[in-house]
């Protein structure tokens, strides 16, 4: 979109708004608002620069009061800095967000089917709807786990799926996180931060509340216990403070009200896990772990990992104690994986896939490495194990030599790559000194999954921002910030 057709916005706080041609989650076509932002576009363009300013001021304050901060080194101003919050929410209609939930909620039962299955009888590899080379091959299959049994089948009891909005506006998933999904602390303080930043949007608009996030997976947790006994005792056990998530470990035990726990203060007795405590060992019925799979127990992982328990393995086998999410998860995760996920929704019996997903080329694939070798400009490549933006090749925004040095690394290892087409994400406006810019966006909601198969897709998420200009990296390892996202409870 020109300038020009921009100048159809008012004049205001967003009258220097240009879309850049993008789909914006805020403007139309036209230039106009849509009709979900009408009334936050009436309050936030009635504003100046500098009071808008100065309500960013009041939520970096109260990001450093809460301990929301990431590390900044080399900094001369300290390498402690707010997290970087943009107070201009993202809203999603409630037409728009039925569809997503709908999706999600039959995306995670696919993949908790897929799993036990994988662990057990196999029809998906043995009907070769999945290649089995594919899967055992796998860095995060674990054949030690063939035949384990986890209650009610689930694996994955959190999932936070990424989603992308296209340039047709279309949602698509991304990809799914089924082992240690991370964020979820700050989509609920980024509702803290605007109710107190600008309680009127609220009462203006009805936004569905987030706060149920903790009590829901808290139950789901107890429901996974073993033997469901009266004082059942549920852990969240952390990799300790020097972890990059521990602000997210600390703040949901706290909100669940469970012990924040580290591998040193558990330990197993007769294939029961125990935590110390002044008055003795107390039994551990279900353990939510924010740590991979590698590092939880050095008898039958990572020998030299000090951050796991010695026997928790047995302890799960034996049914003894519920982990959350449940070990060989990763798997359901790996980007090559990714594909089939439209497959195995159709083979469970899930009907068509809601979702859609982006195209993707395989390395492990003859004639899609021939692909991803010849059009690397045009691709943007992924390893198929890495998060956090890390791994990545954006071939558009890469220089030869870039791209080069990369492909030798895909061409000696052409299982751990993937490729897909550089998909033209959505902005949303984003407030920076100068005024309002528009940024690009993905969305990760979380899923969480009971004992019964039970989904609960809650309504809101953890919409991450690409705030560096041009880029198309969200992830806050590389330099990524966030917004509140609004589900609204009825169509504006």
């Amino acid at each position: 979109m020109t300038q020009s057709q921009n100048s159809a916005i008012p004049p205001g706080l967003f009258s220097e708004y240009d879309t850049g041609g993008f789909f914006d989650e805020m403007f139309d076509a036209t230039g106009q608002p849509r009709p979900h932002y009408q009334n936050v576009f009436k309050t936030l363009d009635g504003m100046s620069k500098a009071e808008f300013r100065a309500r960013c001021e009041l939520a970096d304050i109260t990001l450093m009061n809460q301990g929301i901060t990431f590390t900044v080194y080399g900094n001369d101003q300290g390498i402690e800095k707010p997290f970087p919050v943009d107070l201009i929410p993202r809203i999603i209609p409630a037409s728009e967000w039925a569809h997503i939930a709908a999706g999600l909620s039959q995306r995670v039962v696919a993949l908790n089917l897929f799993l036990d299955d994988i662990y057990h009888d196999g029809r998906i590899l043995q009907e070769g709807v999945i290649p089995r080379d594919l899967i055992i091959q796998a860095p995060n299959y674990r054949r030690s786990f063939v035949g384990a049994d986890v209650p009610g089948g689930v694996h994955v009891q959190i999932c936070g799926t990424d989603l992308i909005r296209d340039a047709d506006g279309t949602y698509r998933v991304l990809e799914d996180n089924c082992r240690t999904p991370s964020g979820v602390s700050y989509m609920l303080e980024n509702r803290l931060i605007l109710t107190r930043t600008f309680p009127s949007l609220f009462r203006d608009n009805r936004v569905r509340p987030v706060d149920r996030y903790t009590t829901q997976l808290l139950e789901n947790l107890r429901g996974f216990a073993p033997g469901q006994r009266d004082d059942m005792n549920v852990v969240l056990l952390t990799p300790g403070v020097y972890n990059s998530a521990y602000f997210e470990h600390s703040f949901l035990a706290q909100q669940m009200g469970i012990e924040l726990v580290e591998g040193r203060d558990l330990f197993t007795e007769d294939n029961i896990v125990y935590v110390k405590t002044t008055k003795g060992k107390q039994r551990v019925d279900v353990i939510y772990r924010r740590i991979d799979d590698d590092y939880l127990d050095p008898l039958t992982f990572r020998p030299e990992s000090s951050l796991g328990v010695p026997g928790l393995v047995h302890a799960y086998r034996s049914g003894n104690v519920a982990l959350a999410n449940g070990i060989g998860t990763g798997v359901a995760d790996d980007k090559s994986v990714y594909p089939y996920v439209p497959d195995m929704i159709k083979f469970y019996g899930l009907g068509e896939p809601i979702l859609p997903q982006v195209e993707t080329y395989m390395g492990w694939r003859e004639d899609d490495l021939k692909y991803m070798l010849e059009h690397a400009a045009e691709l943007v490549f992924k390893a198929t194990n890495e998060s956090g933006g890390y791994g990545m090749l954006i071939g558009p925004q890469a220089t030869k030599a870039d791209i080069e040095e990369y492909l030798q690394i895909v061409r000696a290892n052409p299982r751990g790559y993937i490729a897909q087409p550089l998909i033209a994400l959505s902005r949303t406006p984003c407030f920076f000194d100068d005024g309002i810019e528009g940024r690009h966006v993905d969305l990760r909601p979380y899923v969480l999954v009971d004992r019964n198969m039970g989904v609960t897709v809650v309504p809101g998420a953890l919409t991450r921002v690409a705030l560096r200009k041009g880029s198309y990296v969200v992830n806050s390892s590389q330099g990524g910030g966030s917004k509140d996202t609004w589900v609204l409870a009825g169509e504006a």
